[in-house]
């Protein structure tokens, strides 16, 4: 669900400092007046939520994808790197630049 932020169109509140965020689902009616004191409120423009939840690399899924996974073993020198144990790889020369 996104992040909305709200500010009271005029006067104070002591509940909510005059200005607050909620979570709110997209379909949802718009909200025109503050949950706690019932002044109305006007949406403004704030940050974004961005979840800090990240999957670990994993090789053989992005060679399923079709990329090509790189491991650098030395300057300008690179080891295609492949999931199979097998397969030590194919060395790779990259150009400087």
């Amino acid at each position: 669900m996104p992040l909305y932020e709200f500010e009271l169109c005029e006067g104070d509140c002591k509940a909510c400092g005059g200005r607050f965020t909620l979570r709110r689902p997209l379909d949802a009616k718009p909200l025109t007046e503050c949950p706690a004191c019932r002044k109305p409120v006007r949406k403004v423009f704030g940050g974004f939520y961005t979840p800090k939840i990240f999957r670990k690399f994993n090789v053989k899924e992005a060679t399923n994808a079709g990329f090509t996974v790189l491991k650098k073993l030395g300057k300008g020198e690179y080891e295609k790197h492949t999931p199979k144990r097998n397969d030590p790889g194919a060395k790779v020369k990259l150009p400087k630049g």
